[in-house]
């Protein structure tokens, strides 16, 4: 039987407000346990939740981004479960009528070596606290609480089920991943929790309308963990309907350890939660003078930028993606081409995708933290470009000037004349090392003016060979050609 996989994810975004959601105490990551946990985060006797304004602009600006409608009205619910991190026994967050109501993202992914787009639709975001963090791995037998986390404001953004593989569901998270960091309502560090990922995921038969039962793999903090759980879990589903099974609905865990989805406690519908409003908020009101303020404040967005470096670079669709991956990269390559010309903007896209990239990558650096800076590298694009030196004497300076960890910003040429690249395009000079070629190597002569047009590339190779790699190659080829056809 041929399968269909359906996902949708719940994405839970950190805030990068300076205070929790509904108390005065700080979201300072990695503070000794229960030092930033006020009254209200602990929930004691008495004390009321005061929203942060804070928190409200950033879910309006995500909504302005995703062409999402801002409730003008919405409401805060009680969500009721007990956790022993959960120092109230509810948690407070959105039920009906969320503060982000529909919207979408769009997205490139390869599918089988081509580049495919994808816009999938957005259910819902809304606001929300965190609960506190359970402590297993230091304590022998017992887990500790640390409630810092308590009342950390968190975005909730919510995806319509419509993904069909881990290629696309992966695509559509690190899309809002670099969106949430783009607009700088998250900084998107995974590691320290900033960005999470809950997957459901289920399977049904090719061709059928109705969804099969879905599973939930909570806190996914990594894209990587993300697509490994969901292909394991994709294969779990086939193979127990196949014997015979049936799913049950769960929330599972991942164990990276182990490379399995392990359940963690059979899934909550919400009417499990008893949601009701909470007493102690009123309900949050958003004019739209408030929404045009923000409105007003927003960034160029990926897909305005996207638009504009294939409209005014004349850049390829799939370069302009790769370049708007990030807000980081994006800045960078504006800044080289504003230096080294739009004449050179293809070129510096190349080097950011290939030489810059592999660089960081392999360095383990990102790309705010590069030692070699835009202008720096938009200097070296223009001496290939004038021929001063060649494309390959170009990666062997990027190299030094990586190593060099300089901010002069004519760093390139010093390393240019320090290493004695600089290409010969000397006319005079060329010509006399073309003619000795030419005479050294009769047999390709022969075969060139025979018709064999390749014949003409074991000369170059000559050349090169004969000025030590400082020939200009377009220069050699062309003094050949002309030359050759005496």
């Amino acid at each position: 039987m041929q399968w269909e996989v359906v996902i949708g994810l719940e994405n839970h975004v950190q805030l990068t407000t300076q205070s929790k959601i509904f108390s005065g105490s700080s979201i300072r990551f990695g503070a000794e346990p229960n030092t930033q946990a006020s009254p209200v985060d602990l929930a004691l006797p008495g004390v009321l939740p005061v929203l942060n304004r804070g928190a409200v602009e950033r879910a309006i600006r995500f909504g302005l981004a995703v062409g999402a409608k801002i409730a003008p009205q919405s409401v805060f619910a009680r969500k009721n479960y007990f956790y022993p991190d959960l120092p109230k026994g509810y948690q407070i967050s959105q039920f009906e009528d969320p503060v982000v109501q529909g919207g979408t993202i769009s997205f490139a992914y390869e599918k089988d070596g081509k580049l495919e787009t994808k816009t999938v639709n957005l259910t819902r975001a809304h606001l929300e606290e965190d609960a506190g963090k359970s402590l297993h791995e230091d304590y022998a037998g017992m887990s500790g609480i640390d409630l810092n986390r308590a009342g950390t404001p968190l975005l909730e953004i919510v995806s319509e089920p419509e993904m069909r593989s881990a290629n696309e569901a992966v695509a559509y998270a690190k899309a809002l991943h670099s969106l949430v960091v783009w607009l700088g309502v998250c900084d998107g560090n995974m590691q320290e929790g900033s960005f999470r990922c809950d997957v459901n995921v289920s399977v049904r038969p090719m061709g059928q309308k109705e969804f099969g039962t879905r599973c939930e793999i909570k806190n996914l903090n990594s894209f990587r963990f993300m697509e490994e759980a969901i292909h394991y879990e994709v294969r779990r589903q086939i193979e127990l309907i196949e014997d015979g099974g049936k799913v049950i609905q769960a929330t599972r865990l991942w164990d990276p350890d182990k490379k399995e989805t392990r359940s963690m406690r059979t899934k909550e519908d919400a009417q499990d939660y008893r949601y009701f409003p909470d007493p102690d908020l009123p309900p949050l009101v958003i004019g739209q003078d408030w929404i045009d303020r923000i409105q007003g404040e927003m960034p160029e967005l990926p897909g305005a930028l996207r638009a504009r470096f294939t409209g005014d670079y004349g850049l390829p669709e799939y370069d302009s993606l790769v370049l708007t991956s990030s807000k980081a990269m994006a800045t960078y390559y504006e800044a080289v081409v504003a230096t080294a010309g739009k004449e050179n903007a293809k070129a510096a896209a190349n080097w950011m995708m290939g030489d810059v990239s592999s660089t960081l990558n392999r360095e383990g650096v990102e790309l705010d933290a590069s030692p070699v800076s835009a202008a720096q590298l938009a200097l070296l694009l223009k001496r290939i470009a004038d021929g001063t030196i060649s494309n390959k004497a170009g990666k062997e300076v990027f190299a030094a000037m990586w190593e060099a960890k300089s901010d002069d910003v004519n760093l390139a040429d010093a390393v240019i004349e320090q290493k004695g690249l600089k290409q010969i395009s000397d006319t005079g000079a060329l010509a006399a090392i073309v003619d000795e070629v030419l005479a050294a190597n009769a047999k390709s002569v022969e075969q060139y003016r025979a018709g064999k047009e390749a014949a003409i590339n074991a000369l170059i190779g000559q050349a090169m060979k004969a000025s030590k790699g400082k020939a200009n190659p377009a220069q050699v080829t062309e003094l050949l050609k002309q030359k050759l056809a005496v």
